[in-house]
């Protein structure tokens, strides 16, 4: 009887390991990140409201309500992602509040950038992202 429950029991902790292993992957894989920020990206680009506001959280599509205001927000205040002349991803990391991909930007007027974009898991399994942090980097180029 005893085997049975220390089976039963590495059988479990089997299981849940695999389940944190997958997570960690799904969080861990840059490839995922960088594809939804270049069709963000790209989106702006081409001016598709709809579809740039597609890659945001559900939090981030409560608090700016529609694609036009969402799209407003970018161009006034996220120029750099907004019209990027360049592009190059940095790390990724994860953090307590989820992953964080580095993006080194070159700005439509040639300033560096670098945006952090975070990201949320959302209840369907899917990442979104969640904010973009900027600082202007002078040292740094795209």
């Amino acid at each position: 009887m005893r085997n049975k429950f220390l089976t039963c029991l590495w059988v479990i902790c089997g299981l849940a390991l695999s389940g944190l292993a997958t997570q960690s992957m799904a969080t861990g894989s840059p490839g995922a990140f960088q594809s939804i920020i270049k069709n963000q990206m790209s989106a702006f680009r081409t001016g598709n409201a709809e579809m740039a506001f597609s890659f945001a959280s559900n939090d981030l599509k409560r608090r700016f309500q529609s694609p036009s205001v969402f799209m407003e927000m970018v161009k006034q205040g996220y120029q750099p992602v907004y019209r990027p002349q360049s592009v190059t991803f940095g790390a990724l990391r994860d953090t307590k509040t989820g992953p964080v991909q580095e993006v080194y930007v070159t700005g439509p007027k040639g300033e560096n950038w670098l945006a952090l974009y975070s990201f949320e898991q959302q209840d369907d399994g899917s990442w979104r992202i969640s904010g973009c942090y900027l600082t202007k980097s002078p040292g740094l180029s795209a």
